[in-house]
């Protein structure tokens, strides 16, 4: 008896790389990949859509995933003993959250709020180091993007605990 196998379907990025390529935020992430690359890059990141008030991840959560945001907005929070603070307001311009985590390997800085509904894209630091491993130099242009944002993130003193 022949098994039934599921037929891949090509995973398609238009809407994050035309949210990419139209970014104007000062912290928004350059395209350092040909549409080949991106290609290849779908194959390690899964689609994530999340409802308005949804959180994303809170303050001190210990796992490491990068989110691609393709759509929608995201809101950073930062919990004090005395209040809740909005640090930031993150859409498709800035293109990526998570990444101080992401590369620090640190607990989450601050908590992440879906403030509309949002199309956004995971890589898992399981999935990177995969990627790593099998597509260095797509890797590397990857992080290096994801860094500057988080670069130009901590040099803005109103949104360095937005590094989350």
């Amino acid at each position: 008896m022949n098994a039934i196998t599921p037929i891949a379907s090509k995973i398609d990025l238009t809407g994050l790389l035309s949210a990419i390529a139209q970014a104007d935020a000062d912290d928004s992430m350059s395209n350092p990949l040909t549409p080949a690359q991106w290609d290849t890059v779908s194959a390690y990141l899964q689609p994530y859509a999340v409802p308005a008030g949804h959180v994303l991840f809170s303050q001190g959560a210990t796992d490491r995933t990068l989110y691609l945001v393709e759509s929608g907005s995201l809101s950073v929070h930062y919990q004090d003993e005395k209040e809740r603070l909005r640090l930031a307001i993150v859409g498709p311009g800035s293109a990526v959250v998570g990444a101080g985590a992401f590369f620090s390997m640190r607990p989450r800085s601050a908590t992440v709020q879906a403030s509309a509904p949002t199309k956004l894209w995971t890589l898992t630091a399981l999935r990177f180091t995969e990627l790593t491993n099998r597509q260095p130099a797509i890797a590397l242009g990857l992080a290096m993007a994801a860094g500057a944002v988080l670069a130009k993130r901590l040099g803005n003193r109103r949104r360095r605990v937005a590094a989350t």
